[in-house]
């Protein structure tokens, strides 16, 4: 079980004027009727859980686009800030401090670049994870923190492509020690469908950035065929979820397979082409942009970005139920969302990205009950 990030309940600098991008979380121009709410695969209905979300407190605020939350076992958390390129420590009583800086990162104007997901070694608390763009490549880093301070710093993966948008960036450990990484296609569709390229995968990779030993393709490629997944999570019986945005058409909650393909370019939704794994929940793409996702008491709670709410989605095994927003507009744009060593969630907001109605102390992270 990831004890640390308790994502699982287990274990670009680009142009914001893109039209129909369906990037990070800007409104695309649909080129179909959009759908009036989102849908469940046929064969996907689960029973609602008993989950009651309502805002506790605000743990901290006036931050800059924090973008993943891990959990240390003392409780308190180490946050990253997308543009800033930092790191920050915050207690479990909200005092927030510096950790450091990661060497390279480049965020900010606009774009959807700069320190995105973290991950704590899940043996080695002061060895941290962190997926950040720089001006050449987006690239896995492993940092050993001492005394409060980043200590150094080495990329173990490197020469991920970049381009104006679609960068992933979510880190997980799996059981046996790899870590998953969830990369975007860089605004080339074709680079999803290339299994040698590590572009618009999940990829899943050793300490070191070298291929899993049990990949299903020889090389770093676990799943391929997506856009641009910003949410990874298992659920409590170890199936890897993802959350994935889409053009113009649908973006999606998918449940990853060992080598699947999840049909992007060639399709976004539901598809009766039996080469491409189907998502299991699927909402148009002016109404989700789904972001960060965690699985907590059989529910799947992911934010949403442009639809500046968080949705819960039940699952039964391998079956997605219909999922409820909450707090529609009360907070803006939601990224991710984490299960707390106390149960509870912690959701970020993401108003200072240039995307959202900024408002006042914006960004903040809440305490989400349930």
């Amino acid at each position: 079980m990831e004890r640390r990030s308790l994502l699982t309940g287990l274990a670009a600098i680009g142009a914001a004027t893109l039209v129909g991008c369906g990037s990070d979380g800007e409104k695309p121009t649909p080129t179909r009727t959009p759908t009036t709410g989102p849908t469940t695969a046929p064969t996907t209905a689960a029973t609602p859980t008993s989950v009651d979300p309502a805002i506790a407190s605000t743990i901290a605020t006036g931050l800059n686009v924090p973008w993943d939350i891990v959990f240390l076992e003392s409780g308190d958390a180490l946050v990253s800030q997308r543009d800033e390129g930092s790191i920050l420590h915050i207690s479990t009583a909200g005092k927030v401090t510096t950790v450091g800086d990661v060497d390279g990162a480049r965020g900010g104007a606009g774009g959807e670049g700069g320190l995105l997901g973290l991950a704590l070694d899940p043996e080695d608390e002061s060895t941290l994870f962190a997926f950040v763009t720089t001006g050449s490549d987006n690239r896995v880093v492993r940092l050993r923190l001492r005394g409060g301070s980043i200590a150094s710093q080495k990329p173990i993966l490197t020469g991920i492509g970049i381009g104006g948008r679609h960068h992933g960036g979510r880190l997980l450990f799996d059981g046996d020690g790899n870590l998953f990484v969830s990369t975007g296609d860089a605004g080339d569709g074709a680079l999803a469908q290339d299994k040698d390229s590590l572009n618009g995968k999940v990829l899943r990779i050793t300490r070191d950035g070298k291929a899993a030993a049990d990949n299903p393709f020889d090389n770093r490629t676990w799943s391929y065929g997506h856009r641009n997944i910003e949410g990874l999570a298992y659920d409590a019986d170890g199936r890897l979820w993802a959350t994935e945005f889409g053009d113009k058409a649908k973006d999606e909650l998918n449940l990853i397979r060992r080598g699947g393909n999840y049909g992007w370019p060639e399709v976004e939704g539901m598809s009766d082409n039996d080469d491409f794994v189907n998502p299991k929940v699927t909402w148009g793409t002016d109404e989700c942009s789904p972001a960060g996702v965690t699985i907590t008491r059989s529910t799947a709670f992911l934010g949403a970005l442009q639809g500046e709410c968080m949705f819960a989605v039940p699952l039964d095994g391998t079956k997605a139920g219909k999922p409820k927003a909450y707090f529609s507009g009360d907070h803006g744009r939601i990224r991710t969302i984490v299960t707390a060593p106390d149960g509870a969630l912690w959701v970020t907001t993401s108003n200072t990205d240039g995307r959202g109605d900024l408002r006042d102390r914006d960004d903040r992270i809440l305490r989400v009950t349930l």
